[in-house]
Order: structure tokens, then sequence, then C-alpha cells
């Protein structure tokens, strides 16, 4: 008689533990389709008469199962990474520029090579260069050499 009374408390609260478990997660579903009202009504349209197809739909079901959106990248000011040492002229496209980034020992380019991923050195004159996205593009970045002391 004792083992069948504590059988049946152990499947009481076995079942209590499953129902709570099963209630919370359906609390939390509710919760998470009222707080976003946007969502809420798309899904609710969706599934009433339309098929998800489109990438808003798509979007809002994604986040609906959890999906956290990315957040947008600061963007980086590479200025700080670049330092202009020194500018050697030669005959119209025989320039180079010796360049530091990231506080390295700095390197020499020629006009037209990359600098790094992405980056190339466009044009140099005697105290600036310039910065650009592909060899032939428009500036994206000027680097001057600091001024003399007297």
């Amino acid at each position: 008689m004792l083992a069948s009374t504590q059988t049946r408390i152990v499947l009481h609260a076995t079942t209590f533990v499953v129902w709570a478990l099963a209630a919370s997660c359906v609390s939390y579903w509710v919760l998470q389709l009222t707080s976003n009202s946007e969502l809420g009504n798309r899904v609710s349209t969706a599934t009433s008469s339309e098929p998800l197809n489109s990438a808003a739909d798509t979007a809002s079901m994604a986040r609906l199962l959890g999906e956290i959106a990315p957040q947008a990248a600061a963007p980086v000011n590479n200025s700080n990474r670049f330092s202009l040492k020194g500018v050697v002229s030669g005959a119209r496209g025989q320039e180079a520029a010796l360049i530091a980034i990231d506080d390295k020992p700095a390197k020499a380019f020629r006009v037209g090579s990359a600098v790094e991923d992405g980056l190339f050195l466009q044009s140099a004159t005697t105290r600036k260069v310039s910065l650009s996205a592909s060899p032939n593009g428009p500036a994206v970045m000027t680097l001057e050499m600091p001024p003399l002391a007297n």
C-alpha cells in the first residue's frame, strides 16, 4: 500500500511539472506575439488567407521564431589607422608613399597598388596622398604629413 501511494505522488508531481512547462511555453509565445503588434498583425493575416511569400513576412516569421536582428555596425574611421610618413617623388605615375598602418613600421606603396584589402593608393603629392576603394576610383580618404617643426 505504501509503494502505491508513493507512486501516485510521483505521478501527480510529474504531471503537474509537465503541465506547468506547457503553460509557461504558451504564455511566452503569447507575450512574444502581443509585444510586437506589427508582427502579430502580419502573423494573423498570413495565417488567415495568404501564404508567407514576401521578404517582409519571412523576416517577421524569423523574428517570431527568435532570430535576433544584427546590430548596425558603427562606421569605422580608418583615417586613425593610417599615418603618412613620407612621399617619394619620381616620374609621373612612379610616385610612392611611406604609410604606417596600425602603428606598425611604415611600408612603401606605389601609386595604384593596394594598401590593404579594398584600399588603393590613388595619388601622391609632396605632402599628401589620396586613397580610393578601387585603383581608378574616387578618393575616399586623404592622408597628410604632419606639419614641419620650426
